[in-house]
């Protein structure tokens, strides 16, 4: 006698998703929230350091202006992306998807462009000729960039199951979880570039 195969019903597989999903939500917050508290640390040291004295005043780079206007871009093409799964669109979601990782490796490449103006007129991140300011500068904004790395590598792993057509207007939840992910991205470098533009 043949063992009989245990087939979930619709509505036990509604029920599992929608579990799957408020676990990854949660688990994607709880790393949102992780990486609020770092900075939130890191730029909270860079206030009381700044107070102590020998803090040296510079402009910011002027590609971290252009690279701030690239990353909101970048958070609305996916947002678009997004807004295209949930009509079925699938041309529409690598698209998004595709100009959004496009658009991160273009933040990426001008905050390096930054790093390098900033060297030209003697700002480094360490030796005998380096400020904290200077240091603190290049902390906040590597470690952003180091978030953003591995939002990149979101990004292509989403824009692989788009080419497959994975992403619809019934499952969503891959491409929901990157777009949270990048958009935190996003308004966290808007708040570090606003911190280092006005708190001098």
């Amino acid at each position: 006698m043949k063992e009989e195969i245990f087939k979930p019903s619709p509505t036990v597989k509604a029920e599992i998703a929608e579990a799957k999903k408020k676990a990854s939500k949660s688990l994607i917050w709880i790393g949102i929230i992780s990486i609020t508290m770092i900075f939130a640390g890191l730029t909270s040291a860079y206030v009381v350091r700044s107070d102590t004295g020998n803090w040296l005043l510079f402009e910011l780079p002027n590609t971290f202006y252009l690279s701030t206007a690239v990353i909101i871009a970048s958070s609305l093409s996916l947002y678009f992306a997004l807004q295209m799964a949930k009509k079925n669109n699938q041309k529409g979601i690598i698209y998004g998807v595709l100009l959004t990782f496009i658009l991160g490796i273009l933040f990426s490449y001008l905050q390096y462009l930054g790093w390098c103006q900033l060297r030209s007129v003697g700002i480094v991140f360490a030796g005998k000729s380096s400020n904290a300011s200077g240091s603190f500068l290049y902390l906040l904004t590597f470690l952003h960039l180091a978030h953003l790395f591995a939002g990149l590598i979101s990004l292509l792993v989403t824009l692989k199951n788009s080419i497959k057509g994975k992403y619809n207007s019934e499952n969503i939840l891959g491409l929901e979880l990157c777009s949270i992910y990048w958009h935190f991205l996003d308004i966290l470098w808007v708040y570090l570039f606003l911190f280092l533009l006005y708190i001098r």
